[in-house]
């Protein structure tokens, strides 16, 4: 067994039922930050174009869509539990970005909710990315009953 089969072993291993229960509140708020996303295009837009100097707004919407829709499939992923080792690894560089390029330059103080929830979020999906989906979960099912 190589490195990343031993980590997805033991990530298998030791999953406590609870964190089904986290995986599936975490994709719920992915998705509905997907949501906000395509709900507030124009805000999102602005916000892009002002703070990080894109001379483009079609750049700027083409990665307000991109994220968006990996937000929508990701936190649909998550939440049912499908591929979510996959899933965590597509969010984690979105969630990267939003720690230290959107919401950092509010600074540390306790009333940056934003900053505080992507950390979080970011913690999370590193996690489930060790950890997997666990047993309330599509991936566990199909496994399950692969034979039938």
């Amino acid at each position: 067994m190589n490195t990343v089969q031993k980590i997805e072993h033991w990530g298998d291993v030791h999953h406590p039922v609870w964190l089904d229960v986290v995986r599936i509140v975490l994709g719920l708020i992915i998705l509905s930050k997907g949501i906000a996303f395509i709900s507030d295009t124009g805000a999102q837009k602005d916000w892009l174009l002002q703070s990080n100097g894109f001379q483009f707004s079609g750049f700027a919407m083409l990665i307000i869509h991109l994220v968006a829709f990996a937000h929508l499939m990701g936190g649909l992923l998550i939440t049912i539990g499908l591929v979510t080792r996959f899933a965590a690894v597509v969010q984690i560089p979105i969630l990267l970005g939003a720690v230290f390029f959107v919401n950092i330059w509010r600074g540390f103080s306790p009333l940056n909710s934003e900053l505080w929830l992507s950390i979080l979020v970011l913690f999370l999906l590193i996690l489930f990315w060790v950890v997997g989906s666990g047993r309330y979960s599509l991936d566990y099912w199909m496994k399950t009953h692969r034979s039938r």
